[in-house]
């Protein structure tokens, strides 16, 4: 029997997405923006509703195409919201399509969101070695620092808590507890 992190549950979606992504180091801008988009989601949410949503998701927001989010016009946000297969909420809606041109604005300034997003981290994992839940953050310095500086750029849904847990979900920091058995597979990356 595997070891792992406390929040993992016995579902097989929860597992899965643990054991092989949760904490991988994420470098390509495509998938910087799906997990983006899906934390903002997030934001007042249980992760595995947004997992059991996220291919729903996928199909709705042609497959987290951030150039195509971006032009989407008044049509496309109502057929959103009409979307029972996805998180109905206006406000999120409007923010991933604000944060989709937010990201494009990022890469014309950086070369890639990637190289800006990493650059707050020196572009190399934060590792950290929590043993119990009770250290594990849900906010930090870091994480205060890049939710204001994607704010002042505009985007949307970018508290430092949703931002945490971006950091966490694309590998920016080890927050696998080090009894998990994932924790020296993902340090090693």
């Amino acid at each position: 029997m595997k070891k792992r992190c406390f929040w993992v549950t016995n579902d097989p979606l929860y597992i899965k997405y643990h054991d092989e992504e949760w904490g991988v180091p994420v470098y390509d801008d495509e998938t910087l923006f799906e997990f983006l988009v899906l934390e903002t989601f997030q934001a007042g949410l249980s992760w595995i509703t947004i997992l059991k949503k996220r291919e729903n998701f996928r199909a709705a927001l042609d497959k987290f195409d951030y150039k195509k989010i971006a032009e989407y016009q008044e049509e496309k946000y109502n057929e959103l919201l009409q979307n029972q297969g996805i998180i109905r909420n206006k406000l999120k809606i409007k923010a991933t399509i604000t944060n989709a041109q937010a990201f494009m604005k990022v890469q014309d300034e950086f070369g890639t969101f990637s190289k800006y997003i990493w650059g707050f981290c020196n572009g190399k994992p934060i590792q950290n070695a929590f043993v119990t839940r009770e250290e594990v953050p849900a906010t930090t310095e870091l994480s205060d620092t890049i939710s204001k500086d994607l704010k002042k750029r505009g985007f949307k849904f970018v508290g430092s808590t949703v931002i945490y847990a971006f950091m966490q979900a694309t590998g920016m920091v080890n927050d696998h507890t080090v009894d998990c058995f994932r924790y020296n597979e993902v340090k090693s990356l």
